[in-house]
């Protein structure tokens, strides 16, 4: 039985084959919110890619399915699952206790640090409330490192919380934030390796604790989607044994 086998029409909102008992699945909408290079953004010709898109894909034609990639800014990326917008998210989504109580998560696909970037002339050891004090720091709001940053510096720091890391590096660049936040792909990529000013990262990259920082990036479905979500983990199993998984690893993060 093919993994498509595993899944009825009205699961995902698609046609059945009218020869046969068992449904196949035509193909499902992933959410996802860009631009956060590496994990998904366009090219300069308009094409959505990234580790994300790439293993979303992959995933995809593992299961035996189409999968139709649907943009949608991240406050609103939850509610646009739960109005069957899409049938999934993939957005470099970290699957922590908060979302399990509306979300049901595949099994993580990759476990990325945090970390604080800082114009490359700022002097700061590790980062705590007593360096923080008075700076304004940049997050993306709504997303896991504005927790963090609002729950253990907030009293003594100026929280900028922006739609878009591209919006956040804007600001960092006039001068109006001191500091940021951020996953470290997405900081990598917008401020180390981009043509943003000159950047560097202050301390530590910070995993933990999980409260905050959860279980790494999940594909989050809605909960009574279990056999949806079944057949993805079973699809990123067959990658990572197959080296595929490894094969787009490298692709977006070679070092």
């Amino acid at each position: 039985m093919t993994l498509r086998n595993l899944f009825t029409a009205s699961l995902i909102g698609t046609a059945v084959l009218a020869s046969t008992a068992q449904a196949e699945v035509r193909d499902i909408r992933i959410g996802v919110d860009v631009p956060y290079e590496p994990m998904e953004y366009r090219t300069p010709d308009g094409e959505l890619t990234g580790f994300d898109i790439d293993l979303g894909n992959a995933l995809c034609a593992e299961v035996g399915i189409q999968c139709e990639w649907v943009v949608q800014g991240w406050d609103g990326i939850i509610p646009g699952l739960m109005a069957r917008k899409y049938d999934a998210i993939m957005s470099s989504m970290t699957i922590n206790d908060e979302r399990r109580e509306q979300v049901l998560f595949s099994d993580p696909y990759f476990t990325p640090p945090s970390a604080w970037f800082a114009p490359a002339d700022l002097e700061m050891g590790n980062p705590d409330a007593e360096a923080l004090e008075g700076m304004t720091i940049g997050v993306q709001r709504g997303t896991l490192q504005d927790n963090y940053v609002t729950d253990l510096y907030g009293d003594v720091a100026d929280v900028s919380r922006y739609a878009t890391a591209d919006d956040l590096v804007l600001d960092m660049d006039s001068g109006r934030v001191d500091i940021g936040f951020l996953d470290y792909p997405v900081g990598k990529s917008t401020l180390l390796d981009s043509d943003a000013g000159d950047y560097k990262v202050v301390g530590e990259q910070i995993t933990e604790p999980k409260e905050y920082f959860g279980d790494g990036f999940g594909i989050a479905f809605r909960q009574r989607d279990e056999d949806l979500a079944k057949a993805f983990n079973d699809a990123l199993a067959t990658l990572k044994g197959n080296g595929t998984y490894d094969e787009i690893h490298a692709k977006y993060f070679a070092e």
